[in-house]
Formats: C-alpha cells, sequence, structure tokens
C-alpha cells in the first residue's frame, strides 16, 4: 500500500506515529504537507499537484488537518476522493466535526445522548436560552475552539451574560450548554477505527480546573467501556462520514452525552495511557479497506430511473408484523431489504425468513413508486409548553418532579 499522511508537522507525535506503524508493516508512506498543494479540475479528469509538480498515486490518505486550515484542508480531501483515493475520514466528516454546532445538529435527530445545547445571536434571547437548558450553571463554548480553549463555566446568570456579550462583541459565535454535574471534571475519549472502539481513556481534571482536556493537566486513566458507550462512539462516528474518531463522551446519570466528535485525534495521550498500538490499528484498517472502493450511490442511482433509497417503518398494527420478509409482498414488488435496524441492534442483509416486528426499520432498494405508498406520513413533533416569560433573572428552584 502507498499511504500519504497530509500533515503540517511532520515532527508531532501523531504524524511520526502513524509514519512508523506503516514503514513497520512494509508499506510505502510519505508525510505532505496539506498546504502545498494544488487543486485542478478538468472535465472527467480531477488532478492534484504537490509543489507544483504532478502527485503520483497513492492508495490512501490519512488526513490531519488542523482546525486553522480547515477550508483547505477538506478541499484537498475532498480532491482525493474525485480520485477514487480511500481516506480515513470523509471531507464531509472533517468539515462537519469541526463545527461543534453542526455535529450536535446532525447527531441530534438520531438516538443519541447529546447534552441540551441551544445557540442564540439576540442578547434579549439569551435568559430564556439558559432557562431551556435547565438554568445555571451552565457550559459556554466557541464553536470551533481545540483543547479546551474556549470552553467556560458561569456559575450565575449574569457572569454567563456578561461572557456571551463579551464573546459575541468579538464576532464569536458560540454555544450555551447544559452542565452535566455528575460528570463534573471529567469525561470518556473512545478512539473508533473502523466499527470499533481500540481504546478509551476517561479524563480528570485537576485542582479546581473542570476541563478534563490533558493540554489543560488533566491526568488519564485507561477504562474498558461497556457496549452503550461503545456503540454510541462507533454510531457517532459513521454518523459524521468518519472512519478513524476520537469521540468525546460525558458520563451521565443517562449514559453517555457526546460532547464531540473529533475527525483528527491526538494518538500521544491515549497511546501513553493505554500502550496499545493505535497508530497500527489505524493503518491496518486502511490496509484492509483500499481494496473496497466507495461508490457514489447518488450517481449511480440516478441512472437507475424510477429506483432509489429509503427507509420504511413498520409500525404498532402494520400487516407486516409477525410476516417474514418473504411473506410480507416487498421482493415480488421488487424492493430489496439492506438492512433491517431494531431498536440498538442494525441487521445488514437480514435474511428472507426474518420475522418482522413493530417499529422495525428497513432500508430498502427499489422501485420508488412501489415504496412510496409504503412510507407513512410525516407527523409533527410535539413542542415544549412555552417558557414562562423572564425578567432579569432565572429562577433555578429544582423542579418537584
Amino acid at each position: 500500500m502507498k499511504l500519504a499522511i497530509l500533515s503540517r508537522a511532520s515532527n508531532c507525535y501523531s504524524t511520526r506515529r502513524l509514519k512508523e506503524a506503516a514503514s513497520k508493516r512494509g508499506h510505502k508512506v510519505k508525510v505532505l504537507d496539506t498546504l502545498r498543494f494544488s487543486i485542478d479540475l478538468e472535465k472527467g479528469e480531477p488532478d492534484l499537484y504537490y509543489r507544483s509538480k504532478p502527485l503520483s498515486d497513492y492508495d490512501a490518505i490519512v488526513p490531519r488537518i488542523g482546525a486553522s486550515i480547515t477550508y483547505f484542508g477538506t478541499a484537498v480531501v475532498r480532491q482525493f476522493e474525485q480520485m477514487d483515493v480511500f481516506s480515513a475520514a470523509s471531507s464531509a466528516g472533517i468539515a462537519n466535526s469541526r463545527d461543534k454546532l453542526r455535529c450536535l445538529q446532525i447527531l441530534s435527530r438520531h438516538a443519541i445522548g447529546i447534552p441540551e445545547t441551544t445557540f442564540v445571536r439576540e442578547k434579549r434571547d439569551v435568559l430564556p436560552a439558559i432557562e431551556r437548558v435547565g438554568g445555571v450553571p451552565i457550559i459556554i463554548k466557541l464553536l470551533e475552539g481545540t483543547q479546551g480553549v474556549g470552553v467556560i463555566l458561569a456559575e450565575s446568570v449574569k457572569i454567563a451574560e456578561a461572557i456571551i456579550e463579551t464573546l459575541q462583541s468579538t464576532r464569536q459565535n458560540v454555544l450555551i450548554q447544559k452542565f452535566v454535574s455528575e460528570s463534573k471534571g471529567r469525561d470518556i475519549r473512545a478512539f473508533v477505527v473502523g466499527d470499533r472502539v481500540v481504546a478509551a481513556i476517561r479524563r480528570v481534571a485537576q485542582g479546581q480546573e473542570f476541563r478534563s482536556n490533558v493540554h489543560r493537566g488533566g491526568r488519564t486513566e485507561r477504562v474498558i467501556l461497556d457496549e452503550t458507550y461503545c456503540q454510541t462512539a462507533v454510531r457517532c462516528t459513521q454518523i459524521m462520514g468518519l472512519r478513524v474518531a476520537g469521540v468525546d463522551m460525558l458520563e451521565s446519570d443517562e449514559g453517555p452525552q457526546v460532547m464531540e466528535v473529533n475527525s483528527s485525534p491526538g494518538l500521544e495521550g491515549i497511546e501513553t495511557c493505554t500502550q496499545l498500538d493505535i497508530a497500527g490499528a489505524i493503518v491496518d484498517y486502511i490496509a484492509a479497506q483500499i481494496d473496497f472502493p466507495e461508490v457514489d450511490v447518488r450517481q449511480r442511482l440516478s441512472v437507475s430511473r424510477g429506483y432509489g433509497v429509503t427507509e420504511l417503518h413498520i409500525p404498532e398494527g402494520s400487516a407486516f408484523i409477525g410476516k417474514s420478509i418473504d411473506e410480507s409482498g416487498l421482493p415480488e414488488q421488487d424492493i430489496n431489504v439492506l438492512t433491517l435496524y431494531r431498536g440498538q441492534m442494525v441487521i445488514p442483509n437480514p435474511r428472507l425468513k426474518r420475522t418482522l416486528e413493530p417499529n422495525d426499520r428497513l432500508l430498502c432498494f427499489g422501485k420508488l413508486e412501489a415504496m412510496r405508498g409504503m412510507v407513512p406520513e410525516k407527523t409533527r413533533r410535539k413542542r415544549r409548553p412555552k417558557l414562562k416569560q423572564l425578567s432579569t433573572e432565572v429562577d433555578t428552584t429544582p423542579d418537584p418532579k
């Protein structure tokens, strides 16, 4: 395999370890400075130049795109994708995960725990937003902060207002987030490679510091995650369009609460703590994937007129309940069930003899006309009752419930 590591810091720990792991396994590997690429666009022939010379062929890339070069970095990764080069992180996944608001927006439509979060711009909307996330104390976050920078704990409404107003006056976008008190000063970093968690650590803040980041002096300890945390981390990674990710989660009373998904997670802290060869796991995964290039499904479906992919829901009382897939009549209507989702279970390529149950969801490919009548009408989500009008202070008295 010929592997390129896209990194501006060839001597940093993560880049060195990836290069070392690839070389040890007999792969050809080079570190390429992301900003030295030129992107050439021509009909039918997307191409890349490196240091003004045509780029040689690569089988795969590992993007290590820093926050300061997200736009250009994702453009380079996107060009590699158009050239059918396997990437450990999709360009869309990098862009989506880099923006904390966008990341949580994408995750919020799925059955994944996230801290209650709100995003406002008008000063008059700040107080209602604070109450909606449960009142003070709250966490205030810059949208593109890293390593704990731009994460502030506000313990009173007046302090929160002052911080938000100051940040917004400097044209900073901020999130207001519920403070998960039971997880104060600690969080979980799960390192996902492909469809499994290869390592996990708990980060614990020291002294009066509430941020647990290693760069803020937090200590680390190796942990073995239960299935709920592992499934959450893997699902977040896949939803974001990543194959390698560091998923940060709070340990709340309600289970894992995902704070963010990192597309370029550092290796030093987690390898040092766990003594595991995570760089090697990344290289082994990539080597196993390069013979299976991704297919642009949208482009392929566009030439299959009348066919498409949709998700069918089996509600309570459906005539399909208790029947197997072949008895349901779907195959006769030229509808193929690709994946069956049952609760937290994901069953790819289910057997035709598998019996359908209430609330099953079927990812299907087939005739759109046949499937259209099976898709239930959208039901409006019940909105929360309107909040009482706030004046100058938020009532933080605990709910008697």
